[in-house]
């Protein structure tokens, strides 16, 4: 049974979950509604003076235990045929803790002698995430670091550009430098006013050509620190760049488009369409995937099927619903096949090949 109740801030613990958002007084959202409080959001809270706080008690039943119905045939099939999920990016509490603070102190301190470290320190944190387990994927709908839209945008970037590099072949050096582009990426929007950073409503034609400068603004800052290579700073610069030469703010073309912004600009594109913010909603990742494939014009198609062959959009384990009308549990990903994993039906045990069986070309998960 799931109950609501006010609890004051001091009297919060770790592992509440909040049924209100907590909002700053531009409308950024910064803790999100129905997130699970950890230490560093309580504290954050009781710095921000917020009293008290509405709270859920109980949970809705987990996926495990609405299948206790499942036939043992069924789960018999399905320990059969299932294959692990490649190895996957993931940041510990207290590398996301850490790493929440670095990127709040990047955006806050541009100015700083110690900008270039601290942005190095994430860097190196994020590259151990992916180098300790060997990650070659990433689950997009677990990457969580802050609920503050620039934070967890820029190390949302910054973590599947990387990703995205090494699956692209790149060297670990570069797959670093990508990070640290990745993290730095909007920079730019520090000089950018907060009533047109966070309008809710459509931004007039002035409005827009400065929001416009961003990627220009970014550049600036950066080009005046020392040990940031001149890569780094392309792919800052060329963000929001095209391969068909539309993009801004200079509007070069595929053969001046550099290789970090190219897959830096594809992360970005992905996070921005999966993220509600003030003057949008977000799109659900499935449509936001199939948005990016339709972008043949505008996106590097070697760095797009890198993308594509990156990501996980439903882990093995998790349930989905067919449009069959059969519930299925999801047994195997392919690299090649993002929206079409195989999965078990729950009800009739039987194994639904959508990437390559023929005969489930009709069948989708809804």
């Amino acid at each position: 049974m799931v109950k609501r109740r006010f609890v004051r801030t001091r009297s919060l613990q770790s592992g509440m979950r909040i049924d209100q958002a907590i909002v700053d007084g531009t409308g950024r959202t910064l803790i999100a509604r129905g997130t699970f409080l950890d230490e560093y959001m309580i504290e954050a809270l009781l710095n921000r003076g917020v009293g008290g706080v509405y709270t859920i008690e109980g949970e809705e039943e987990p996926e495990e235990e609405k299948e206790a119905s499942v036939s043992p045939k069924v789960k018999k099939v399905i320990e059969k045929v299932k294959v692990p999920d490649r190895a996957k990016v993931k940041l510990s509490e207290s590398v996301k803790k850490r790493v929440a603070e670095g990127v709040s102190y990047l955006y806050n301190n541009t100015e700083s002698e110690n900008f270039v470290d601290a942005t190095n320190n994430i860097a190196a944190d994020l590259m151990r995430a992916i180098t300790d387990n060997d990650s070659i994927a990433v689950d997009v709908g677990a990457l969580k670091i802050s609920d503050e839209y620039t934070f967890k945008h820029s190390v949302d970037v910054a973590t599947m550009s990387m990703i995205i590099a090494k699956q692209y072949g790149l060297p670990e050096k570069e797959v670093y430098e990508i990070g640290i582009s990745g993290l730095l990426h909007d920079i730019g929007k520090t000089k950018i006013p907060n009533e047109v950073l966070n309008k809710a409503g459509k931004l007039t034609d002035e409005e827009f050509a400065l929001m416009k400068k961003h990627s220009l603004f970014g550049y600036s800052i950066l080009k005046e620190k020392s040990n940031i290579s001149p890569a780094i700073l392309l792919g800052v610069l060329q963000h929001h760049e095209k391969m068909d030469g539309r993009g801004y703010p200079i509007g070069v073309q595929e053969d001046k488009l550099s290789e970090y912004a190219r897959i830096i600009s594809t992360a970005d594109i992905y996070d921005a369409l999966v993220t509600e913010r003030p003057y949008k909603k977000a799109f659900s990742q499935r449509d936001a995937l199939e948005m990016i494939m339709s972008m043949t014009d505008e996106l590097d198609i070697s760095v797009m099927r890198s993308f594509m062959e990156s990501v996980i959009l439903y882990p093995v384990d998790s349930i989905v619903q067919l449009n069959n009308g059969e519930q299925a549990r999801v047994v195997e990903n392919k690299p090649n096949s993002v929206l079409r994993p195989k999965v078990v039906g729950l009800t009739t045990g039987t194994v639904y090949d959508l990437a390559e069986d023929v005969n489930c070309a009709s069948i989708l998960i809804e």
